[in-house]
């Protein structure tokens, strides 16, 4: 056996269970080394039952002092009950709708108890259905792993020890020898082992170590192999520099962020090797000039643009942002998306073919087959993450290796954005234009909630607006507030007589449009969203966000 070996074939599995292991994306017994705990539980040292914590979750070791008794109570449910005891104290044991405990459970064998410890009124302590296993079997710290239905952790924790039984000395090391001395890393399969079956915490610690060392060091291999195979000569070639020409007509100067920005990728589109350039700044810091800048730039050089956006909305606003910088400039623009009717399209995109619009907006209407450009030379993709890097492909390829400029507002830092973005270049707005106020954020608990409503009134009746951003559209299993239960609770309470909007995922693409339109015409005064408000219109007069459940939310949304 080997770590190639299919699941099926690892003792104890087989093709029933292999399906099973299937479901969580574990084909081949080296799959499985890598299916890594989602946590531990210590049961290395069973603390005494007297002694064992109320309302805590612990280990406790006892001899089973009588063979369960099986009850069946009013509604259906089944209670098994025992005892314990370690020759000090007792404790009780219940489970529920568990008839194989009976059997599990031998009267006078020792047994270790891991589980909630409650006190009843007599001020004996319990478990209710604790999880057990036999001393020998489960006296260390034990793996805690993503289960599915029918496949227990405790099933994958014996089936993970039956591979490390049957792969001992068959696991070859990736890493070279030097590189393990020098950066004092575990040997891969004791790391393996380690990060399965610790003996302690710093066995985890220098486990995780080595794993996440080797995860970094392939990525960034496979990201300079990445690097390297886009050194193609780019059919695009900026032979002049209008830049200066493109600021004079500007009602304000650019930071020097935004030159330094539009320098580093003039100076990629001048060389005879694409642009692939990502442009990340926060919101308000300026990123839409710098692209009308190198837009301007590909214009009066002879070439055409295309930014693509991820909403209608978004692309929308992008159009009347451009319709402003190249006012009686001489560069011809146009939106296509999805509303556009058919004969709209069918003009936009004949002239695009003959080279008659400069700059095209659109979604990713922009990247169907019928979609042809005379000399595109620059491609621009807004909110990056939205997007996958097929799409993005689809679009360059509609030229001759046309340059590339991707924008985000993610606030990574720079060696974040290394590591995500390794096959771009990377420019940085690190400064706001004059007059733009710093964003103030506050982490705050529910005892604040009276006190951030009244903030929300204040900034509406000073006539500002307000987002609400919630992480589920409707209720479910969670203890969550969904954002249709949100909006309707500041509807009948605090912001009774407000003007409440809700904005979601499944709501028709119209709709949306509406809601978002509406609000940025001051019509919807709060507004409750998901997380589809991040690419919405920009909302100069919205100057509250409130995230419910922050910790709910990854680092780009």
């Amino acid at each position: 056996m080997d770590i190639q070996t299919n699941i099926q074939f690892l003792k104890g599995v087989g093709e029933v269970r292999a399906k099973l292991f299937f479901r969580l994306g574990v084909n081949t017994v080296g799959d499985l080394l890598s299916f890594y705990p989602r946590g531990y539980e210590d049961w290395s040292n069973p603390v005494p039952i007297w002694e064992a914590p109320a309302g805590q979750v612990c280990c406790v070791r006892g001899i089973v002092s009588h063979t369960p008794s099986v009850h069946r109570i009013p509604g259906g449910t089944l209670l098994v009950k025992t005892m314990v005891t370690d020759g000090a104290g007792l404790m009780n044991l219940t489970f529920f709708n568990n008839k194989y405990v009976v059997n599990q459970l031998t009267e006078g064998e020792e047994y270790l108890f891991f589980g909630k410890v409650t006190v009843n009124q007599y001020g004996g302590r319990e478990m209710l259905s604790p999880r057990f296993a036999k001393r020998e079997q489960a006296q260390r710290i034990r793996p805690v792993y993503r289960q599915t239905e029918k496949l227990s952790s405790k099933t994958i924790e014996t089936c993970m020890l039956r591979a490390f039984e049957s792969l001992e000395g068959k696991v070859e090391e990736t890493l070279p020898d030097f590189m393990i001395e020098k950066y004092k890393l575990l040997p891969l399969f004791d790391a393996l082992r380690a990060i399965h079956f610790p003996s302690d915490a710093q066995d985890v610690e220098d486990a995780r170590r080595r794993l996440i060392f080797e995860e970094l060091l392939f990525l960034q291999l496979g990201l300079f192999r990445l690097r390297e195979s886009r050194q193609d000569t780019s059919g695009v070639v900026l032979e002049r520099d209008h830049t200066e020409e493109f600021l004079r007509r500007l009602p304000f100067s650019l930071t020097n962020a935004q030159r330094h920005a539009t320098g580093e990728a003039l100076a990629d589109m001048r060389s005879d090797r694409p642009m692939n350039r990502i442009l990340q700044g926060d919101v308000g810091s300026g990123k839409t000039a710098v692209a009308a800048a190198l837009i301007y730039n590909a214009a009066k050089n002879g070439y055409q643009s295309a930014l693509m956006a991820p909403t209608e909305v978004l692309a929308e606003q992008h159009l009347r942002t451009f319709a402003q910088f190249f006012q009686d400039s001489g560069i011809s623009f146009a939106l296509l998306t999805g509303s556009n009717t058919a004969k709209e399209k069918r003009e936009i995109k004949a002239r695009l073919k003959k080279g008659e619009i400069s700059l095209i907006i659109g979604t990713h209407a922009l990247i169907q087959n019928t979609v042809e450009f005379q000399n595109l030379g620059f491609v621009i993709t807004d909110e990056q993450h939205r997007f996958g890097v097929d799409q993005r492909a689809a679009l360059t390829k509609k030229g001759d290796h046309s340059h590339v400029l991707v924008m985000s507002a993610t606030p990574i830092p720079r060696t974040l954005g290394l590591i995500i973005y390794g096959d771009l270049d990377i420019s940085v707005l690190d400064e706001l234009p004059p007059g733009r106020q710093p964003v103030k954020t506050y982490r705050v608990d529910t005892s604040y909630r009276e006190r951030i409503y009244r903030f929300m009134q204040k900034q509406i009746h000073a006539g500002r607006q307000v987002y609400v951003v919630c992480p589920l559209i409707e209720e479910g299993e969670t203890d969550l507030v969904p954002a249709e239960q949100y909006a309707e609770q500041l509807r009948s309470g605090s912001f009774r007589g407000y003007q409440v909007g809700l904005l979601h995922g499944r709501m028709k693409n119209t709709q949306k449009d509406a809601v978002m339109q509406a609000f940025h015409r001051g019509e919807i005064q709060v507004l409750v969203s998901t997380v589809v408000v991040e690419v919405g219109v920009d909302v100069p007069n919205a100057t509250v966000m409130v995230i419910e459940n922050a910790e709910r939310f990854g680092l780009s949304q």
